[in-house]
Order: C-alpha cells, then sequence, then structure tokens
C-alpha cells in the first residue's frame, strides 16, 4: 500500500512511508508541502493500480442534508419533511472498516433484495476539535471526496421500524475516492451562500439516473462539523458524508416519488458510475454476496420475574 498524490502524467508516490491519514493529521499546509515535493518524483498510470480508500477513517458519520432526498423517502407514506428536519442536522455513525475503493466490486449484503446506491460528498476533517462554531469548523476543513452510502433497503426498512437504526442496512460497504481533493481546490465553486456549487451525477449501466447541484444542501459542510463536535469532539481523518443529493440521487428516492420498484433494485453485474465536479469519478460493480443462514427470531418474552430453585 502507497500513499500519493495524483496530477495529469499519473500518480506520484510520497517519498516517504506516511499514509494519507498522516498527512490529514499533520495539517494541511504540511501535506501540500510532501504533495508538491512527490509532484517532482516520476508518475505510474492510474490505470496500472487499485486505488484504496483515499484514507483509513477514524470515524464516519453520514448526515441526511438535502430536504429533496427525504421527500422522495417519505413520499409512500403520503407524509411531508419531518418538522425535525429543519432543527438541525441529523446523522448516524457508519461502519469505517467497510470503506472501499473507487472501483473495487461491492457485494449485495446477506440477505437483501433491495440493494442501493446513495450519492454523497464527503468532507474530511483535518483538525481535531471540539463545540466549533461554523466558522471556526471552516477551518478545520481537509479536503473533500466522493462517498457512495450503499443500502440494503429492505434490511434498512426492518431496523428503523424498530426506532434503532439504520446499521446493518448500511454497513456492508461504503465506497470513498477516487480522490482526497484538498480544499483550497474547490474553493472558486462556492456561491454567495457559502455553499459549493458542483455538479453531481449517477449512472446505472451507462443509464443516467440522478442529478443534482451540491449546494442544494440544507446546510454547509461547516454547520455539519460544527453539530458532529457539538458537546463532543470530531479529530482529524474523521469523514462526514452530506447525505444523499436530491433529483435521483437515490433509487429509494424514485421508488418513493413514482410508485413501485422502477428503476430495479440493484443487481449482481450492475455498474454504478458517480461522478463529482472537482473531484472525479467512482465505478462500481455489484457482484453476489455471501448466502448466509437465515437470521434467528426472538423468542416469545418470559414472564418469569423470580428464579426458580
Amino acid at each position: 500500500m502507497q500513499a500519493g498524490v495524483a496530477s495529469a502524467a499519473g500518480l506520484h508516490a510520497l517519498r516517504d512511508d506516511r499514509t494519507v491519514l498522516d498527512l490529514v493529521r499533520a495539517g494541511l499546509p504540511a501535506a501540500l508541502e510532501a504533495g508538491a515535493a512527490a509532484l517532482e518524483g516520476p508518475a505510474v498510470p492510474v490505470e496500472s493500480v487499485r486505488l484504496l480508500p483515499p484514507l483509513a477513517a477514524p470515524t464516519v458519520r453520514d448526515f441526511v442534508a438535502f430536504e429533496e432526498h427525504v421527500e422522495g423517502m417519505v413520499a409512500p407514506s403520503g407524509e411531508k419533511v419531518p418538522p425535525q428536519w429543519y432543527e438541525a442536522p441529523t446523522f448516524y455513525f457508519t461502519n469505517p472498516y467497510a470503506l472501499i475503493g473507487a472501483h473495487d466490486d461491492v457485494a449485495v449484503p446477506p440477505g437483501s433484495q433491495r440493494f442501493d446506491f446513495e450519492l454523497e460528498v464527503a468532507v474530511v476533517v483535518g483538525r481535531d476539535g471540539a463545540s466549533l462554531t461554523p466558522e471556526q469548523a471552516r477551518d478545520h476543513v481537509f479536503g473533500y471526496t466522493i462517498l457512495n452510502d450503499w443500502s440494503a433497503r429492505d434490511l434498512q426498512g426492518r431496523e428503523m421500524a424498530v426506532k434503532l437504526g439504520p446499521a446493518k442496512g448500511k454497513d456492508s460497504a461504503t465506497t470513498l475516492g477516487p480522490w482526497l481533493v484538498t480544499a483550497d481546490e474547490l474553493e472558486p465553486y462556492r456561491d454567495a451562500d457559502g455553499f459549493l456549487a458542483l455538479e453531481l451525477r449517477v449512472s446505472v449501466n451507462g443509464n443516467g439516473i440522478g442529478s443534482d447541484l451540491l449546494s442544494n444542501m440544507g446546510w454547509p459542510f461547516e454547520e455539519l462539523i460544527s453539530y458532529a463536535s457539538r458537546g463532543t469532539e470530531v479529530r482529524a481523518g474523521d469523514v462526514l458524508g452530506s447525505g444523499t443529493c436530491g433529483n435521483g440521487g437515490c433509487l429509494a428516492e424514485l421508488w418513493g416519488i413514482r410508485g413501485g420498484a422502477a428503476p430495479p433494485p440493484l443487481q449482481p453485474g450492475d455498474v454504478v458510475e458517480m461522478t463529482v465536479e472537482g473531484i472525479g469519478t467512482i465505478r462500481n460493480r455489484v457482484v453476489p454476496g455471501l448466502e448466509l443462514p437465515p437470521v434467528a427470531p426472538a423468542r416469545p418474552r418470559p414472564r418469569t420475574r423470580t428464579r426458580t430453585p
């Protein structure tokens, strides 16, 4: 495993054995210096290497910051966006051990028949901090990457009916990549309201499914970092996902709006491609998952309150 820097010529290895997480923790100025030094060395073609996730994130939080996505997800019940959504950003912790690379295969989770993707952008925290204001959080941004929050909708629905989760519906795989783009490179895309106006697109087997602007988020990333650090701390290397964009950022949103399951859930052989302006493209092929025994149901609850002799 080798960390490196991308250029038009290809990939340039760092001059030492530091990882990208090491560079993030060293701070953006030091990382840029190390990157500049690497660019002076030889390049290898991108297609000659396997791209791993750009960093080994210690934690991964995923928000739900696009109002349009929430509208589609609640549409089958005839409900509107819950008023609580507008009060504060909402997130859950997902599995940092399940990160996969930009071109890795992704297996269908055991037992799932309704496999889905989620088109997102993630921010990577560059400095430790606690109870940060949004203004302070701006200085804690290291960079950005594409995030695909692969989702087993049937497993997710069962879990969330218990008023807890999602967990197994979400923890089988999360794509990060192809690169970790430093914050300075995306500043030209910042609009007058402080949001990054990046174009996002997703296709399945070459057929366009959805597109949106990242600036349609309900909160900018600085607000998400601030909220994540509220009463606790964030640390360098933490990854915070934007949540699924609107206008077809996932299949379930379209199922909710249109009714039924069209486009159909992902199947082995499907190729999901996501492109975010200024960051790049990730492309993953769906493959069959493990065939595991069914999960045992709970036993009927006992009524005994004391031990028998």
